[in-house]
């Protein structure tokens, strides 16, 4: 009995020792040209300020609590002027540098929940479902579980349907719009008659996002192969992983 209660105190003494750590993301810039990434916290934390420009090649380190959840995404053609308004061609957070409120569509996503439930684990995945603008990809540092790698590291752009193109200043393809942006029928958006998983299929616009990136969600319902689990790692996001 002795023993079992040595035991009993180990247990519990190492259990109470245990420490939840913050998260660390880098956002890396990879692309040819200056991205403002945006920043959108779920809950009372906001990262960055909302959101910072990154040069080609620049990065930043930016740190979250337990229990964080969020998205990131690439904001492109941005000009702001001193007080930190201005416009972007994509990714536009309401005409400010810093947002406080998620991106204007199409726009790729990176969203995450940090240090989920009993468990521990973080979630994440990139998005789709509001459409394209780069290519994105996000690497778990470190942690233990599945942590794979997640992204989407294909031109959509370039194979973008004429209906759903997104064009900017020069007449170039800038984005991709989600076929729900673009038509705003139930089908495309799974809502309505079609707002369950048994109701809303994937499209044949949906089926040309995931072919092109079978690890990124492509609608709503695209769960199985898109969600990814880690616990313990920091994160590196990169716009346009592997150049443009």
């Amino acid at each position: 009995m002795a023993g079992t209660h040595i035991l009993f105190f180990v247990f519990v003494f190492i259990t109470s020792c245990i420490v939840v750590n913050s998260t660390v993301f880098v956002l890396e810039n990879s692309c040819p040209y200056t991205v403002w990434p945006g920043i959108l916290s779920g809950n009372s934390t906001t990262l960055g300020d909302g959101g910072v420009p990154l040069t080609p090649g620049a990065s930043v380190q930016l740190t979250a609590p337990p229990g964080w959840l969020g998205r990131f995404w690439a904001r492109t053609g941005c000009s702001f002027d001193a007080s930190g308004h201005g416009t972007c061609v994509t990714g536009d957070c309401g005409g400010v540098l810093n947002c406080n409120r998620g991106g204007f569509p199409p726009a790729t996503l990176a969203e995450f929940t940090v240090g989920s439930g009993d468990s521990g684990m973080d979630f994440y995945d990139v998005s789709l479902v509001d459409g394209y603008n780069v290519k994105m990809g996000i690497e778990p540092q470190g942690g233990f579980g599945d942590c794979k790698y997640a992204g989407c590291v294909s031109d959509l752009n370039a194979i973008c349907p004429n209906e759903l193109r997104v064009m900017d200043p020069q007449n170039n393809v800038a984005a991709c719009k989600s076929a729900c942006a673009a038509f705003n029928k139930e089908e495309y958006c799974c809502s309505g008659a079609h707002s369950t998983p048994q109701t809303c299929s994937p499209t044949t616009y949906s089926m040309t996002f995931k072919k092109a990136c079978p690890d990124a969600y492509s609608y709503a319902y695209d769960d199985d192969t898109s969600t990814f689990t880690c616990a313990g790692a920091n994160y590196l996001i990169t716009f346009c992983p592997n150049g443009s």
